[in-house]
């Protein structure tokens, strides 16, 4: 049984041809028909509500077949709609048909066989359209799924610590914390610069074992309750609250800068040694206001100076 809902928009140039096939669709139960004289005039009615069917002469003035059927793509593409194209054409031969189908066109149906093709193609569109649309919608919603999976995601697949993400929420709680209840933050950002060598070197798996073996070392290294993330390929960063900005200090994380460069990680490869520089900012309430955002650019900017120097390179920050 037909739907009788299905949409069905008819662009035909010809008032004639238009009229049959309206009547032949009508008689076979299609209500929701609405037509075109123009491929122009059927662009302006997809924009104001879509159709399921799309039935187009092949040939028209000004904008033939093929030019609508890719202009229709573009309008499914931002409406996030299928429509389905059927061509009435008097073209004939193999090479005619592959050159519509690669331009988006779904389906013909000759003029010379109209009342004997016209019902049974629109059944079949009926039931793909169905089809069609339930998968695009469903795509839709997985889409948003994995949006929000990602959205609410805190962790690093990788080496189980916490995400870019993770890290500025913690910032952000550590910041509000700090402006009403006092005390100090440092924040360290470690940078590993020879890590793309030794990717390149030995590859993709290697590099995943030594970032694992770096997380777990740091795991190691820091006091259980500090902030522990990593944010990209080349940078691990540590976040952790003290009493006194003066504990802010590059004396007080010699351990976890002499952990990471004195002493080699034993992987896959033999025991490899790693380069490691650390930019720490310490900051206290009368810092504030701050932003995660502008502490993260702040230390990014220390790197250069502590992998030149091999030390942990420092700022303070106050109130300007």
């Amino acid at each position: 049984m037909p739907n009788p809902h299905l949409s069905i928009l008819v662009v035909d140039d010809a008032k004639f041809s238009s009229a049959m096939i309206g009547r032949t669709l009508t008689q076979a139960g299609y209500q929701d028909l609405r037509f075109a004289s123009s491929a122009a005039e059927a662009l302006r009615q997809l924009e104001q509500r879509p159709a399921s069917v799309l039935l187009a002469d092949w040939l028209m003035p000004e904008m033939d077949g093929l030019e609508l059927t890719s202009r229709v793509r573009q309008l499914d593409e931002q409406a996030n709609h299928y429509t389905y194209v059927v061509l009435l054409t008097g073209k004939e031969g193999e090479n005619v048909q592959s050159e519509a189908f690669d331009r988006g066109v779904d389906d013909f149906i000759s003029k010379a066989a109209m009342n004997e093709q016209l019902v049974p193609r629109v059944y079949a569109a009926d039931r793909l359209c169905n089809t069609l649309q339930r998968l695009l919608n469903e795509n839709r919603m997985l889409a948003q799924n994995i949006a929000s999976l990602e959205q609410r995601n805190l962790i690093d697949p990788l080496s189980g610590l916490g995400n870019p993400r993770y890290l500025r929420q913690k910032m952000s709680d550590t910041l509000r914390q700090i402006e009403s209840r006092g005390g100090a933050l440092c924040y360290l950002l470690i940078g590993l610069p020879e890590i793309s060598r030794l990717r390149h070197q030995y590859g993709d798996q290697f590099y995943n074992e030594l970032l694992q073996n770096t997380a777990r070392r740091l795991q190691q290294l820091v006091r259980p309750l500090d902030v522990l993330a990593r944010l990209d390929d080349e940078h691990f960063a540590v976040l952790t609250l003290i009493d006194e900005l003066q504990e802010c200090s590059p004396g007080s994380f010699k351990r976890l800068h002499e952990g990471l460069n004195l002493k080699a990680f034993k992987t896959s490869e033999g025991f490899i040694s790693l380069k490691a520089g650390i930019g720490l900012i310490g900051l206290d309430a009368k810092a504030l206001p701050t932003t995660p955002e502008q502490l993260m650019q702040q230390a990014e900017a220390l790197l250069s100076e502590s992998y030149a120097s091999g030390r942990v390179t420092t700022t303070r920050l106050h109130r300007s």
